[in-house]
């Protein structure tokens, strides 16, 4: 077990991650789960790999479980927050970290790719939030945490206009969300990374030297982890070191400004 990663159980925490089951959602998961919370880990293609992360979490946290859903169809969020609820009292914690990837410029975007990015990157984060809502309700500190990205901040070379948008569009909806659901108590923050290494670029990174081109965007010389973000996400969940931050985009950039 590696540094900072012992089990701490002050008390009964309930987190869901839509996403979990690779990348930054699954790193996320294994977080929670080393660090007192009971997580439910949702999946849509990739069950075999969101069933072994469970069963792995389940050793720091008995009763995490694997859920399918389809985030870019209200009636499959609206059944996944059934299975949630019956096996949780509550949710503390909810991560969005479903998303899809597009490459390429306008021209090679069709309408039906455009449609298929936004629905499962913004739209998924719309009809999650909304159902999840009574559950969050329910927590004494509730917070949601988002994932965009720096193409939603300031545009990227590598991410097409589909996926620019829909990450904009998603911090466009955590501050607005933040205000109407501040009196409420559930805090609303998003977290930008920058390039992630994760099993949605590594065909980017396969190729030298577009490898060491993306490294060079960034000042301080590395490509980020799937832990980096994870850790950002953490704190930005904690309801003692962060009661005071919503409606805040954390950039998680290595010091990538464009």
């Amino acid at each position: 077990m590696a540094e900072g990663d012992e089990v701490n159980r002050p008390a009964d925490q309930y987190a869901v991650v839509i996403g979990g089951s690779r990348g930054i959602g699954a790193e996320t998961a294994r977080l929670l789960a080393r660090r007192g919370y009971t997580v439910a880990v949702s999946y849509n293609k990739s069950r075999e790999q969101a069933e072994k992360l469970a069963q792995k979490i389940r050793q720091y946290s008995p009763a995490s479980f694997a859920f399918h859903v389809d985030v870019s169809d209200p009636a499959s969020v609206a059944e996944a927050q059934k299975k949630v609820k019956n096996r949780f009292p509550r949710v503390d914690a909810l991560v969005y970290s479903a998303g899809i990837l597009q490459l390429g410029g306008i021209e090679e975007l069709e309408p039906g790719e455009w449609d298929r990015v936004l629905k499962v990157n913004l739209y998924g984060a719309y009809y999650t939030i909304r159902e999840f809502l009574p559950l969050l309700r329910k927590s004494r500190s509730p917070a949601i945490v988002a994932i965009s990205s720096i193409a939603g901040e300031t545009g990227n070379v590598v991410a097409g206009p589909a996926y620019a948008a829909s990450k904009a569009g998603l911090i466009g909806l955590v501050k607005r969300l933040a205000v109407e659901l501040a009196p409420q108590g559930i805090r609303v923050n998003a977290v930008a990374p920058s390039f992630v290494e994760t099993d949605m670029t590594r065909k980017i990174l396969e190729d030298p030297e577009k490898r060491e081109e993306i490294r060079r965007l960034h000042p301080l010389g590395i490509i980020l982890k799937p832990r980096d973000v994870a850790e950002a996400i953490l704190f930005l969940l904690n309801p003692e070191k962060a009661r005071g931050i919503t409606g805040h985009v954390l950039s998680i950039n290595a010091g990538r400004r464009t």
